[in-house]
């Protein structure tokens, strides 16, 4: 194990602990962080005694809980595994999660997966079935993590979000309005986030010197305004095709809700 794998894992289990506020902003967002309801009985659902329900609610509140923080336990060593370079099994991952809890590991399983594509830009892939064995690569295709000696968190996960951001806004977009859309993941430049560090500086300084950007000014715009467009590494490891598909599938919204069109190019 790497030094400062356990302060990468200490890390992220405090991050996700911490209560999120809605921002309210439009923009693509994070699915919510969700557990299995909880089915309860015909008795208890017949019950005409409200100490009754209040117990089976508590309950229910209780096991959702204990569900919730298996998940982000087990995003925790998951990420501690893709920074350690080690692959792990779908046994290793169920001597995390409680026994009384081990039937509702495929959601646990599912839900931290999609947590760490979205959040850190990191997929879970099964690369054999008969022992289920899984490998942490960087979603996309993208190559790209910002991990070094310094930087312990992989910082995929914001380029994802600007790729996905500018495919959606047709190809190109101001920086004010792109930032304007970060704030609903809780980015914002000149503030530190625990995972991406100083975000103005990883968008239009790190990310263009990687290529994965391109920052440029406005033409004719006075005083100078700046978009951001994908860069020529963007295009080469991945596609627009791939980054709508992404979206789709971690798509939220409720049928009807009015939502940023994903047109061809």
């Amino acid at each position: 194990m790497p030094p400062g794998a356990r302060s990468v894992q200490g890390q992220l289990e405090e991050a996700l602990q911490e209560p999120r506020e809605d921002q309210g902003a439009e923009g693509p967002q994070h699915p919510p962080q969700a557990v299995p309801a909880i089915p309860r009985s015909e008795s208890h659902a017949q019950s005409s005694s409200s100490r009754g329900d209040e117990a089976a609610g508590d309950a229910g509140a209780s096991l959702q809980d204990a569900l919730c923080n298996n998940k982000n336990q087990l995003m925790a060593f998951l990420l501690l595994k893709y920074c350690s370079q080690e692959p792990t099994t779908r046994a290793e991952m169920l001597e995390l999660v409680a026994r009384d809890h081990q039937r509702y590991f495929p959601v646990i399983f599912s839900q931290a997966s999609k947590g760490l594509q979205l959040v850190c830009g990191i997929d879970v892939k099964k690369v054999e079935a008969g022992n289920h064995t899984y490998v942490l690569v960087p979603t996309l295709g993208l190559t790209w993590d910002g991990v070094n000696e310094e930087q312990s968190l992989p910082k995929t996960g914001l380029l994802v979000l600007v790729l996905v951001i500018i495919i959606l806004r047709r190809g190109r977009i101001p920086e004010r309005e792109m930032w304007h859309l970060l704030r609903v993941a809780e980015v914002y430049p000149g503030r530190e986030h625990f995972i991406y560090g100083e975000p103005r500086e990883l968008i239009t300084r790190v990310l263009v010197q990687e290529w994965y950007l391109k920052y440029r000014q406005v033409r004719h715009s006075n005083p100078a305004r700046f978009e951001l467009l994908w860069g020529p590494r963007a295009h080469a490891e991945t596609s627009p095709r791939q980054v709508k598909q992404f979206v789709r599938r971690h798509s939220t919204r409720p049928a009807g809700h009015q939502s940023v069109p994903i047109r061809g190019r």
